[in-house]
């Protein structure tokens, strides 16, 4: 999951800064991600992972660092399996 992650940060973050200078818990907005490639990184991790963000995960909060997306992606994952 890390590492789909990291490569959907590559790709749709738009970051200045190379995704192996980035540790897992280091401020994604800190380090130049956007309210706008948050929305992209929200949708290529819903396509990539086969889920929904509910309403509730919609906030600046779920995206800010890379350990805190595995978290919520798998909060979502467990909850749909759950469903």
């Amino acid at each position: 999951m890390n590492e789909t992650i990291r490569e959907l940060l590559a790709k749709l973050g738009n970051l200045p800064v190379a995704m192996t200078e980035l540790e897992d818990g280091a401020d994604l907005y800190a380090a130049g991600l956007s309210s706008f490639a948050s929305v992209q990184l929200m949708l290529g991790l819903e396509e990539a992972f086969d889920i929904e963000f509910p309403d509730n995960l919609l906030n600046r909060k779920s995206f800010a660092s890379i350990s805190v997306i595995e978290q919520t992606v798998s909060h979502i994952l467990k909850a749909k399996e759950a469903a």
